[in-house]
């Protein structure tokens, strides 16, 4: 017979792995905003400093903080009374009137004490959008997902420069004809850096897009493989979607940060300042003139947007080959198949456990 301790261990496997949602009665009130009740309630009391004003003198703001943090606590001590919690309580569980208390109470103290609609709605809207972020990153496992990608990463580095060996020869019959072609570099060391930035956002977009496209008929693949049973729900595939997304993300940023410094690399031994003259390129903003065995070697903001463009196109190419490149396809989701090929029979395991403990605490069925 099973125990509850053992279920426990297969809820952290699942946590583990960034697969939540795989746990049968995971809550929002329990399980997600529960975990961020730390971070919740440091944001909770900071937006005391909301009731301050500049143009009052330091007591008169250490006096209205001071009151503020009283009406904030004794606000949620009177939640914590109505909902038949002792009054100085730390909520177990975060429902929809914590909630509201946390994103509308905090907003509300400037708008009493100097009467600014405007700090009320960026207070709320703040707040409400926290709620949102926490919602997502923790109940759909982003943190333990991108921990576990960096962790696998860290602990066999080996395979992932052999990803990046391999991506090399390719990309680099395309990547090496643009790094030297000057109108390459016209329209990148021109840039912006904030538009550099977007590029890359833009580019990450793009990828997720057509992995998003493409991954429900990969997991229904992989589900038929590993012989899931029982199936998914729909929100167990959009964790597992997700944890994917996540996963595609830490592999194509290897890639493209190792292409991205061999073409700085590059561009230090090859581009020198005559050919940046020649070519009518501004260095950009900053540059660093280096020497190395008697030869004389420019770094450039201008070569690091060039070599952050290049890189750009590198992780679209890689990200899309993951899943269209039977190489590169055959690498990525062998590797994730024999993973969930074991977190599914854990799933399966847990199932038949928590069913067993439901059984036993519910006593014997009459006959």
């Amino acid at each position: 017979m099973g125990t509850s301790a053992e279920l426990a261990q297969y809820e952290r496997q699942f946590r583990r792995a960034g697969l939540p949602l795989f746990i049968e009665d995971f809550s929002p009130t329990h399980d997600i905003f529960n975990r961020a009740a730390p971070l919740l309630t440091l944001v909770f009391l900071t937006e005391m400093l909301g009731a301050t004003s500049l143009k009052d003198k330091v007591w008169q703001n250490v006096l209205a903080a001071g009151l503020a943090l009283l009406v904030l606590i004794t606000a949620f001590g009177v939640l914590n009374v109505v909902r038949k919690r002792p009054f100085f309580s730390f909520p177990s569980r975060f429902g929809l009137p914590e909630l509201a208390v946390f994103v509308f109470l905090p907003a509300l103290l400037p708008l009493v004490t100097e009467n600014q609609l405007k700090q009320f709605f960026v207070f709320a809207i703040g707040n409400l959008l926290l709620v949102g972020a926490v919602y997502v990153v923790v109940g759909y496992g982003l943190i333990a997902t991108t921990y576990w990608s960096l962790r696998r990463i860290a602990g066999e580095l080996a395979n992932s420069l052999t990803s990046l060996v391999r991506a090399l020869p390719l990309l680099l019959v395309f990547s090496l004809v643009l790094f030297i072609n000057t109108e390459m570099w016209q329209v990148f060391s021109g840039m912006p850096v904030a538009f550099i930035v977007l590029s890359v956002l833009a580019f990450t977009l793009l990828s997720t897009l057509f992995l998003m496209v493409r991954l429900p008929k990969e997991l229904d693949a992989i589900e038929d493989d590993v012989k899931s049973d029982p199936p998914l729900r729909r929100v167990q595939r959009l964790n597992l979607s997700v944890n994917l997304v996540i996963r595609q993300w830490v592999q194509a940023l290897v890639v493209s940060t190792g292409v991205g410094l061999f073409f700085v690399a590059f561009g230090m031994l090859g581009i020198s300042a005559s050919i940046y003259e020649s070519w009518s390129i501004p260095v950009g903003s900053w540059s660093l003139e280096l020497k190395f065995l008697g030869h004389e070697m420019l770094l450039s903001a201008s070569l690091v947007k060039v070599a952050i463009g290049i890189a750009n196109f590198t992780g679209l190419y890689y990200s899309i080959a993951l899943l269209t490149d039977s190489s590169y396809r055959e690498e990525f989701l062998d590797n994730v198949s024999a993973e969930l090929r074991s977190l599914f029979a854990a799933r399966a395991d847990y199932l038949v456990l928590r069913a067993q403990v439901s059984q036993s605490d519910s006593g014997p069925i009459a006959k």
